[in-house]
């Protein structure tokens, strides 16, 4: 009996190692898409670069049962990010119309999308028969909390960068208005693939965990 504990507590600490090491993995993807991404789209005066909702929101969704290493990831994201614009605008001489005093307003934006991603992950699984339901949330929640870090960005954006001190807000709105769909768009892009390679890599596992054999019963050798 003592051995049967010990092989279980041995089993369950593999486990948190493996999935400690898997999340630090996450990190590092998640760092790298938005280097590769906000790289080549910083600049724009009216909306956040391209793969930025994507990878905050996911950062939530994925992190959300470590709530210490969630925080630590989320601070280390958006260190990232600030070294990206940095490195874009004081190294490669990029245009730093963005870097104003509504730049720090990003940290909430991106909070609101983390915070989101996490709030779904811890409320709703797609575990079960109900995938598609999880899915059709999901789908719904990402465009809610993308719609909001959008507004909210280039809300803080007129009233803060001093940018549009001569443009009403209603022509600023106008403006702006063409770049919702995209961005929006190409946040539900991301995650949607995100989310096909975790089900794609979980069902590859389940059948190598029980092949075909077993998970109908059948167990001759």
């Amino acid at each position: 009996m003592f051995l049967y504990y010990n092989a279980i507590r041995g089993f369950h600490q593999l486990k948190r190692i493996n999935m400690h090491k898997m999340n630090i993995s996450l990190i590092g993807l998640l760092a790298a898409v938005m280097a590769a991404t906000r790289f080549n789209h910083f600049g724009t005066a009216f909306s956040l670069p391209d793969a930025s909702y994507a990878v905050f929101f996911l950062g939530g969704l994925y992190l959300a049962r470590t709530a210490r290493l969630s925080l630590i990831a989320f601070m280390v994201l958006v260190i990232g990010a600030g070294l990206i614009d940095w490195n874009a605008t004081a190294v490669q001489g990029i245009s730093d119309w963005c870097i104003t005093p509504a730049y720090w307003f990003l940290m909430p934006t991106y909070a609101s999308l983390w915070l989101a991603g996490s709030w779904y992950a811890l409320r709703y699984s797609p575990a079960g028969n109900n995938t598609t339901g999880w899915i059709s949330g999901l789908g719904a929640t990402v465009f809610a909390a993308s719609s909001f870090a959008f507004l909210f960005s280039n809300a803080t954006f007129f009233f803060f960068s001093g940018r549009y001190a001569e443009m009403s807000w209603i022509e600023y709105t106008s403006r702006i208005a063409q770049y919702f769909v995209p961005y929006v768009s190409v946040a539900l892009l991301y995650i949607a693939i995100a989310v096909a390679i975790q089900m794609a890599i979980d069902l590859i596992g389940r059948q190598e965990a029980f092949p075909a054999g077993h998970r109908h019963g059948n167990f001759q050798d």
